[in-house]
């Protein structure tokens, strides 16, 4: 149904559908319950919303807080984008590395992003991107670290970006709360 593809961050995941098409155009299924239950992937989504952004546009890097940190599952519904995650969970053996690769709507991967790492990304071309997420949206526990801050080589530097995303401290500045599980 799935082929679920390690990452070198435990438990963030690159799964890869079937994509079926005929000259119809294509069909993806993003999600099964019991295929995701029993590789131990989150099946309780509490909100599932989009965003649309033009090509050179960074979003990022978003995470919320305890106690409302939540699993994420990303893809793209058109176009592609440079998905990142930045494992910000103490004692994990892969503690402020980063992970990048490609989502597209063409290839229908999707990223699976467990608690306690950071999410952002750069639209490739113009792109819809779809979010499932674990827990609701608290004001709150919303934050982030500041794009420029993780070590990547994002493919432009001086990307379109909100006030608020480039407002965000450093990650060298930031006291992670996150604990490795």
């Amino acid at each position: 149904m799935f082929e679920k593809r390690e990452t070198m961050i435990s438990g963030c995941f690159e799964l890869q559908p079937r994509v079926l098409t005929d000259i119809r155009g294509k069909f993806v299924k993003t999600y099964h319950a019991d295929y995701f239950a029993s590789n131990e992937l989150e099946t309780d989504f509490q909100e599932h919303y989009y965003s649309v952004s033009r090509k050179g546009v960074l979003r990022g890097m978003h995470f919320q807080n305890p106690p409302n940190g939540h699993n994420k599952l990303v893809y793209c519904t058109t176009g592609a984008i440079l998905d990142v995650v930045i494992d910000l969970r103490v004692e994990s053996p892969s503690y402020l590395e980063h992970v990048s690769l490609e989502l597209s709507s063409e290839l229908g991967n999707m990223l699976y992003i467990p608690e306690g790492l950071a999410h952002g990304f750069y639209s490739v071309t113009d792109a819809t991107v779809s979010y499932n997420v674990s827990s609701t949206y608290s004001p709150e526990s919303d934050d982030g670290v500041l794009w420029s801050s993780i070590g990547m080589d994002w493919p432009d530097a001086a990307p379109h970006i909100s006030e608020r995303d480039s407002s965000f401290i450093a990650l060298s500045d930031f006291q992670s709360p996150f604990k490795f599980k």
